[in-house]
């Protein structure tokens, strides 16, 4: 037991060094010897988990599609299709194997295979699965495809995260979001549940927070108590 730890721990590390070189410098750009060298591991360790730079960059863009945890359940299925988006901005922030990813995702190169679609399909899946949801409970406008919102949702959220990537760093990806996501719900949400969206700059910050709180909670079950996410 104690070895299969300790070899998850080292995949982790290795997939972390990766991503963070990817972040940097781009798929073409980056060498196994750089990573090797962030990550702490030896040679031969690394190559037993990844026999190559491609087999790296494919094991990073696979833990984009469970790195983004599941948002707490909320009263409107609506605000839970934001909350995910919001989360995610956040944590493009702190998390440097979750940029390591985007980037991976968003790259063209013609000398790789790489499947590049595993991150795109995985969160579309989970939006389009929570706007049915929202439509079943008469929180969309009677238009709404949500087949078509959940690509609009991803689509336009790799959009902007790249214009914020070039114009800030992604310094200003949360405030754009928030913006992003204000004015699709206007066209898309009926006015009662629209009312009572939290689609702030601060709302993934809020999100992460109640995360953490619950994985306390998990681990000292004394005092827990369910509560939803509020405006603030």
């Amino acid at each position: 037991m104690a070895q299969q730890e300790r070899a998850v721990r080292t995949r982790q590390a290795i997939l972390a060094a990766a991503a963070q070189v990817f972040d940097e410098v781009g798929y073409e750009a980056a060498t196994v010897s750089e990573i090797l060298t962030r990550s702490g591991v030896t040679k031969g360790a690394l190559y037993f988990h990844f026999a190559s730079k491609e087999q790296l960059a494919q094991g990073v863009l696979q833990e984009n599609a469970q790195v983004v945890p599941r948002v707490p359940a909320q009263r409107l299925k609506l605000q839970e299709a934001v909350d995910r988006g919001m989360l995610l901005a956040y944590q493009m922030g702190i998390d440097p194997l979750l940029r390591g990813s985007v980037r991976l995702a968003l790259e063209r190169s013609g000398n790789d295979s790489l499947d590049r679609k595993i991150p795109f399909e995985a969160w579309t899946r989970e939006s389009e699965l929570l706007l049915e949801q929202a439509r079943l409970a008469g929180e969309l406008q009677p238009h709404v495809d949500t087949e078509e919102l959940a690509g609009v949702f991803v689509g336009a959220f790799a959009g902007v995260q790249l214009m914020s990537q070039a114009l800030t760093d992604r310094q200003d990806l949360c405030e754009r979001i928030a913006v992003l996501y204000r004015v699709l719900m206007s066209g898309v949400a009926v006015p009662s549940a629209l009312v009572q969206l939290d689609v702030t700059a601060g709302r993934g910050a809020r999100v992460q927070a109640l995360i953490d709180q619950g994985r306390q909670e998990a681990a000292d079950p004394r005092g827990q108590r369910p509560f939803l996410v509020g405006r603030g």
